[in-house]
Order: C-alpha cells, then sequence, then structure tokens
C-alpha cells in the first residue's frame, strides 16, 4: 500500500498532506474518546501493542512490489476486533512513522499519503462493523461472512485510494492503468485470507480467558454491546 516515490510529486503532494493531516486529527479524536471513556492505562496499553504489531506486519510478514504499490498483509480489521479503532488507528499511523524513519526514508515523503490510504479504510471499516455485526454478538464469535465484509471494505478502500493516488499522479496512461490493475488483483489474495487469519486470531483470543477483562483488549471482543 506504500506509494513508490515519483508517483506524487510537486505540488500535487500537498494534497497528500492535508488529507494525512486530516486522517491523524481524526485519530486524534477517537484516542481523546477512548481516554475519557476507558482512561489512560487502556490506551497507551493498546497503542503500543497496536504500533509493535504494525511495524512487524511491514517488516517482518513478506511483502511484494506489485504495479504502483507493495502488497502488504496489514491486518487492519484484526487489529481493529482485538483493540478497537483509536488503538488501530494510532498503531497503524506509529508503525508506519516508525519504519520511515529507520527503515525506509525514501518512504516520508509520501507519508501523508500511506497515512490516509490506511486510516480512512480503517474508519470506513468501524463504521460497517456496527452494521454487520449484531450488538448481541462478541466479536469472538464472528463468522466468517461478517469477516470477509469487513476484510472486503478494508483492504478493497486501500486498494481504492492507492489507485486515486497513481491516477491522480499519472494520470490515464496505458501503464499507469495496468499497474493499478495489477495491484488490485494482488490484494484479492489478502482479502480472501485476511479473515481466515481473523477467525483464527480471535478463536486464540476465545481461549484465552484471562483476556476478558484485560485493558489490553477492547471489551467488545468478549461481550455483547
Amino acid at each position: 500500500m506504500h506509494i513508490e516515490p515519483g508517483i506524487v510529486e510537486g505540488s500535487k503532494a500537498l494534497l497528500g498532506y492535508a488529507t494525512g493531516t486530516a486522517a491523524l486529527a481524526w485519530a486524534g479524536k477517537l484516542a481523546w474518546d477512548m481516554l475519557r471513556q476507558e482512561g489512560t492505562l487502556a490506551l497507551l496499553l493498546r497503542s503500543l501493542l497496536t504500533t509493535a504489531l504494525v511495524f512487524c506486519f511491514f517488516e517482518v510478514l513478506p511483502h511484494h512490489p506489485v504495479g504502483v504499490s507493495e502488497v502488504h498483509l496489514i491486518l487492519g480489521t484484526t487489529l481493529l476486533l482485538l483493540f478497537g479503532v483509536a488503538p488501530a488507528a494510532l498503531g497503524l499511523a506509529g508503525g508506519l512513522l516508525i519504519q520511515g524513519l529507520f527503515f525506509a526514508p525514501t518512504d516520508l515523503p509520501q507519508y501523508g499519503m500511506n497515512v490516509t490510504t490506511l486510516l480512512v479504510p480503517l474508519y470506513a471499516t468501524a463504521v460497517l462493523a456496527q452494521r454487520v455485526i449484531p450488538q448481541q454478538v462478541a466479536y469472538v464469535d464472528l463468522r466468517y461472512a461478517q469477516a470477509f465484509k469487513l476484510s472486503l471494505a478494508y483492504q478493497g478502500g486501500i486498494v481504492v485510494w492507492v489507485a486515486f493516488w497513481a491516477l491522480y499522479g499519472h494520470g490515464m496512461e496505458a501503464d499507469n492503468l495496468a499497474d493499478i490493475a495489477a495491484f488490485g488483483a494482488a490484494y484479492v489474495a489478502v482479502i480472501v485470507a485476511e479473515p481466515l487469519i481473523d477467525l483464527a486470531v480471535l478463536a486464540a483470543a476465545k481461549g484465552l480467558h484471562a483476556l476478558k477483562h484485560s485493558a489490553a483488549v477492547q471489551r467488545r471482543l468478549y461481550h455483547a454491546a
């Protein structure tokens, strides 16, 4: 999902700074809401956990350049279900920043675009989760169909944003369109695989009864809304 250097340049890059600032501002608003509702410990603990996990997703899990970007197994829905939208957003933004600062400095000029690509689909997926998961169902009891809808929303949103940045930067050139198509096709495997990973993680969490009252995970993981 990283926008490759050179795709969006010059004054066009200002749009990425604007959308990235807006996405981070909304993450701050969500964090403030969580801070008031659940306290400092829950927010800090979950945000540190998600940041560490996101960094591992980017640097440890396999990732391959395809077309206009790279295909990563980001597991955004997994983070959302386990930790909640605010910690997931802070973790995605923090993990991306750490990777750029210490391992991929060429990605830093694209940080605004990349953080937009990660966070905006997360916010949309959080809204969708409220619609497709009944309030009486704990997240550990999710079915594949429900997890698939969330994955489709999140990973599909990433593909849409990457395509937008590529079209915004290079227009309707044939090579650009082919690269976008290749990237989108590669992400189909992620959309199919992520719900299976979500269910496996949720099944493991279901057996860890000690987490039911832990600040390390969100309450909805084990309890109805």
